[in-house]
């Protein structure tokens, strides 16, 4: 056999660890290139996954399920009914208010008119009063003739001072009446406003029998059973709001130091795989690292300490339509590239929400209410009475 050539050999040898190097090199200043151009301008993580608003529904009211409207995983919208309590309760307490309402006008009515009628007893009093004190006067100048007896001129001195103390005892009657309805009206007395805020509250309780969903979404989490007796602040179920989705994404601390609210971030979900791809952008960085807001954050003040990179997590706010078109559930994986290249953003967020959760409208505002209690005012007062008693009077005619 005959063996290569030793000068040869060192030669391919050669060749190749040149490819090689050449090879090596083209990929470093490739990469190089691209991490330049293109990849210092993202980070990029895994650690993400999706959050949402988890709306509980709770009672406000004491009382007894009687019909249950929703399920686990149904859709419900907005001011849908969700769950009925039992209603009886609350509409004896309506009425009890209406009627008590109705009292007040009408002993608010009691003491206009006790007023009116107490000043028109002191000023018979004060009449009285002066007739009395002009037949002492007369008397007191006939005494001297022997033409009235000391007697009768008693008596009449008598009843001076019993004119006097009947006169004080009505003023001071009126005092006390007109401490009650003084400077104020049928519609602004405090015993009115007073049933009237009762009747306001009777039918809020009367209300909050029917339980609402305060915003649309997915029913999870139902607890409530038909039949069952709930107390005031009981959970019953919750509804996750889907299409107000959000991800919480977990940066390590050295990626953000470009990071900035408003930019554009790329996401896809384990769910649909590369399916879909979603847009979104940062809408604000939490205000400190996991590890701090966690139920036993870790101690570094010890002798064997070890740095551990931290993570940060960002809120990233999703694009309505997308997630329209593939819907999102709430703790699914997600993975996030934040494009870093504009730096121009503020570092911290000013207003997280970009539209404000509807909020249900106050029960004391409900026209019907007010109606109803205006009604009740009208058809106690005193115009009321006059005319039904003219009706009355009109109806015995023949």
């Amino acid at each position: 056999m005959n063996n290569p050539n030793p000068v040869q050999a060192n030669g391919a040898r050669r060749r190749g660890l040149l490819i090689l190097g050449l090879v090596v090199a083209v990929c470093a200043v490739a990469y190089a290139a691209r991490w330049w151009l293109v990849a210092r301008h993202f980070q990029s993580t895994d650690d993400a996954y999706v959050g949402g608003d988890v709306v509980q529904i709770t009672s406000e009211a004491p009382g007894t399920v009687i019909a249950l409207n929703a399920d686990d995983t149904q859709s419900v919208q907005r001011g849908q009914a969700l769950v009925q309590l039992d209603p009886a309760d609350a509409n004896v307490a309506v009425g009890n208010a209406e009627a008590n309402l109705a009292r007040a006008v009408r002993q608010v009515r009691t003491q206009f008119s006790t007023e009116a009628q107490l000043k028109a007893q002191i000023a018979q009093r004060r009449v009285e009063l002066k007739r009395a004190q002009d037949d002492y006067q007369r008397r007191a100048g006939l005494a001297g003739d022997g033409a009235v007896s000391g007697e009768e001129l008693s008596h009449a001195k008598d009843a001076i001072a019993d004119m006097r103390a009947a006169l004080d005892a009505a003023n001071e009657q009126l005092d006390a009446t007109a401490a009650q309805v003084d400077g104020t009206t049928l519609q602004n007395n405090p015993q009115v406003l007073a049933a009237e805020a009762g009747v306001r509250d009777a039918a809020l309780a009367s209300r909050r029998t029917q339980i609402a969903a305060p915003v649309s979404g997915v029913v999870a989490h139902r607890s409530v059973q038909i039949g069952q007796r709930v107390a005031p602040g009981t959970p019953l179920m919750a509804v996750v709001p889907l299409d107000d989705v959000w991800v919480d994404a977990n940066f390590k601390e050295v990626q953000l130091r470009n990071m900035r609210v408003g930019q554009p971030v790329t996401l896809r979900a384990d769910l649909y795989g590369g399916a879909a791809d979603y847009h979104g952008k940062v809408a604000g960085l939490s205000a400190g690292s996991g590890s701090a807001f966690a139920l036993l954050p870790s101690q570094n003040a010890s002798g064997n300490w070890i740095k551990i990179v931290q993570r940060v997590p960002v809120r990233v706010v999703l694009d309505p339509n997308e997630l329209k078109a593939h819907p999102l559930r709430i703790g699914l994986s997600m993975t996030a590239e934040v494009d870093i290249s504009d730096i121009s953003g503020p570092l911290v967020a000013s207003q997280v929400r970009s539209v404000p959760q509807p909020q249900q409208a106050s029960i004391g505002a409900d026209p019907a209410i007010e109606a109803r209690i205006a009604q009740i005012i009208a058809d106690n007062s005193s115009q009321a009475a006059s005319a039904a008693a003219r009706l009355t009077s009109g109806s015995g005619q023949p």
